[in-house]
């Protein structure tokens, strides 16, 4: 498979610096290191250059030379001509590089046109990325908010590098959890064609009631000696439970056998979730349809195969009537049919696997499941590779990844949950972002002085929507996965700090430069300016601009590398904030000559189209006026 690097941007400088001294480090220590990392990386202080190589520091302890000595003689290898100047070795063995600045310009020349940088993954195999995965006949609560934006971002991400994404919605629509709301329904004599999600949600929370027993108890009461009337009551309670249960089980039978009525009345309460489902998505602008569903009923005639496969290749054994695959390192068995013959979760998900990867032939299985599934998850893989189900149909051996994602808590640091001591569901929580979001947008626009100011009510709330729901998803992409994090709407809907807001809004100061300028904004490169204008560095505020505006598609590719959005988002809030420090340290309009007020107009328009192309890889809107 082709490496990363053949396929890293022309305007990329820092992989370019990486490749030659890559080069030097192995003209220095011999081919045994053709692997080692130089560590490059931008310099957190200017008056040290543009970027600082740190590898000598670890190569020296492992050849045993001095890190000053060795990072001296990786400058006399190393031929970065003309792309920057010589290096020159700092304290105990730093390498400080400055790009040329006809470099920096020739390079912004590169990423100014329509990929800006990003250039296509070299792995021609499709992604698969399990997301949103919403249980039939159960509310959307916030849990599902995370899972569904995250691997919505991930599956633009690889997109945007032309990588063919499968996004799986892998819906909770069989078993005995279904077969017990249909039964509960059909009891209640309930007219399919008239439900809605809330009744659903009732029904199902009605049936798991119903279905419940209590063993312990009722063995708790006989020891203890508690009064006849407790006895009977609990003796009541779970015979009523084994009845509902069994009576759950007969209809899925039914069901499994192709009754008509049940079988279309099965696909109602599917086609009931899934309008629910697909309202929230569109207000999200999460890019999930109907062509993305292939929940648990599509896997239900691959299960028999699934457990005759471990069968047959002796890697799993009988427990009880049970049938579990061992692991040499744990003590915990994977269960993959119950003593009773019937299937789990992680039966359908070892199928769903061995489709992904040999019938989809993806080199690469994501799964965007909340973090206490992780033990779930490493059972499931690692059964999946005993069986040798994750190669591809041309043997490429598919990477198999679990992202757990933490809570979101609450203002007081806990599971968020309503005044009531409910779950909140995804719709709540997305009105309640659009209302603030219009609220705030509208207050702003009272200002006479606001770009906003006289626009249409309309207009405002479709840019409150936006702002809402960009406050949101940037609030949840921008903070480390595996951590929970705080709904703080107040912080979200801010226009200051590291928000969605603030990103939206200097994309729309970027817009209002245009506008006072007089130039029309277009599709592509953008307005009509004057191409044959060459960029000038010259101001050193231009200069950090035009070094971060490089960096974007080197980004893109180490999003789609390590699976992290917040690597994104720390960007884009870095790019507007190098974009403001360049707004008030270089005029732009009243440029001195019309050389500059060119350059910067495009320098305006190249950060103008990042930040709209990295929000959009987001999922968030880039309003044009704020």
């Amino acid at each position: 498979m082709p490496s990363e690097t053949l396929s890293t941007p022309a305007s990329d400088p820092q992989t370019r610096l990486e490749a030659a001294l890559r080069q030097a480090i192995v003209a220095v220590l011999g081919p045994e290191y053709a692997d080692a990392d130089p560590v490059v990386r931008p310099s957190q202080n200017p008056q040290f250059g543009d970027f600082q190589c740190n590898g000598a520091m670890a190569l020296g302890k492992q050849t045993g030379m001095k890190p000053r000595e060795l990072a001296q003689r990786i400058v006399d290898a190393v031929e970065l001509a003309p792309l920057a100047e010589t290096p020159e070795v700092a304290g105990p063995g730093f390498i400080n590089i400055t790009l040329r600045t006809e470099s920096v310009a020739e390079l912004l020349e590169a990423a100014d046109d329509e990929h800006l940088g990003v250039t296509p993954d070299p792995d021609p195999h499709p992604v698969v990325i399990d997301l949103c995965a919403v249980n039939v006949a159960k509310q959307m609560h916030v849990g599902h908010l995370r899972s569904t934006i995250i691997g919505d971002a991930l599956a633009r991400v690889f997109e945007r590098r032309d990588r063919l994404v499968h996004r799986e919605n892998h819906l909770g629509d069989w078993g005995l959890p279904i077969a017990m709301v249909l039964h509960q329904l059909r009891e209640e004599g309930r007219d399919f064609s008239t439900l809605d999600l809330p009744a659903l949600d009732a029904a199902y929370r009605a049936a798991q009631l119903g279905g419940r027993n209590d063993e312990r108890g009722l063995a708790a009461a006989r020891r203890l000696g508690a009064g006849p009337h407790r006895i009977i009551e609990l003796e009541e309670q779970n015979d009523s439970a084994a009845d509902t249960i069994e009576a759950a089980k007969r209809t899925l039978v039914k069901l499994q056998g192709g009754d008509a009525e049940l079988d279309r009345q099965w696909h109602q309460l599917i086609d009931c979730t899934l309008a629910s489902l697909y309202d929230a998505l569109a207000i999200l602008e999460v890019k999930l349809g109907p062509e993305n569903n292939r929940g648990e009923s599509f896997y239900r005639d691959r299960l028999p195969g699934v457990i005759d496969a471990f069968a047959a290749a002796k890697l799993a054994r009988e427990d009880d009537g049970a049938m579990v695959v061992p692991f040499e390192d744990r003590t915990r068995p994977l269960l993959i049919r119950k003593s009773d013959g019937g299937f789990l979760y992680a039966t359908t998900d070892l199928a769903a696997v061995r489709f992904r990867a040999q019938e989809l032939g993806a080199s690469r299985v994501i799964y965007v499941v909340d973090a206490r599934q992780r033990d779930h998850f490493r059972d499931v893989f690692d059964a999946v590779r005993l069986m040798d189900w994750h190669r591809t149909p041309d043997g490429v051996e598919a990477e198999l990844v679990h992202i757990g994602f933490g809570s979101v808590l609450g203002t007081d640091k806990k599971p968020l949950k309503t005044r009531s001591g409910a779950n909140v569901t995804l719709r709540s929580l997305l009105d309640e972002a659009v209302e603030r979001g219009t609220a705030e947008v509208q207050r702003r626009a009272g200002d006479p002085n606001a770009p906003t100011h006289g626009l249409p009510d309309e207009e405002l709330r479709e840019i409150g929507r936006a702002v809402g729901i960009g406050a949101v998803k940037y609030a949840d992409l921008s903070n480390d996965l595996v951590r929970d994090y705080v709904f703080d709407m107040d912080r979200m809907i801010a226009f200051e700090g590291d928000t969605g807001p603030y990103l939206q809004y200097a994309h729309a100061r970027i817009c209002s430069i245009f506008s006072k300028a007089g130039v029309a904004l277009g599709s592509g490169r953008g307005p009509a300016l004057d191409a044959k204008t060459p960029f000038v560095i010259a101001a050193d505020a231009e200069r950090t601009l035009a070094l971060t505006l490089l960096r974007y598609g080197a980004v893109v590719a180490d999003v789609g590398r390590v699976l992290e959005p917040h690597r994104l988002c720390a960007y884009l809030y870095e790019l507007a904030n190098a974009y403001s420090s360049f707004y008030q340290q270089c005029p732009v309009i009243k440029a001195d000559d019309e050389a500059t007020r060119q350059s910067r107009l495009r320098l305006c328009d190249l950060t103008r189209r990042v930040l709209a192309d990295g929000l959009d890889l987001l999922g968030i809107p880039a309003p044009r006026r704020m």
